[in-house]
């Protein structure tokens, strides 16, 4: 098994805790199947979130998914004029037998439209 990185992004339609949290944990569960997963593969996670976000942190999704015991590290995605809105972006760290190009990064809700650096 090999250290990985997997990126991925939704937006929220509004800034409420029950948003934030369901858009989390959909993104991570999302993350976690596409690339056959087990939440023991899942070494940590950094979460971001748009200034916009403010009702709750995404790690709370993050843990509705799952992720008990995982470290989490949530922080600000920088304002950029003309940047995505409502936005949360994650990168998880895990354990994987697949190649790097077999990885599949997950855009959801509005981040289906970023540009993206890495295949999905």
């Amino acid at each position: 098994m090999r250290v990985h990185a997997i990126r991925g992004a939704t937006t929220c339609d509004e800034d409420t805790r029950s948003e934030i949290v369901d858009k989390t944990r959909a993104l991570i569960s999302e993350i976690v199947a596409r690339n056959e997963l087990a939440l023991e593969d899942v070494i940590s996670v950094i979460l971001t979130a748009t200034d916009d976000l403010r009702a709750e942190f995404p790690a709370a999704g993050a843990r509705a998914a799952g992720l008990v015991g995982v470290p989490l590290l949530g922080a600000r995605e920088l304002s950029v004029d003309g940047s995505l809105p409502r936005c949360i972006r994650v990168m998880v760290h895990c354990y994987s037998d697949r190649a790097r190009d077999e990885l599949r990064h997950v855009y959801l809700d509005g981040a289906a439209t970023l540009p993206r650096e890495l295949p999905e």
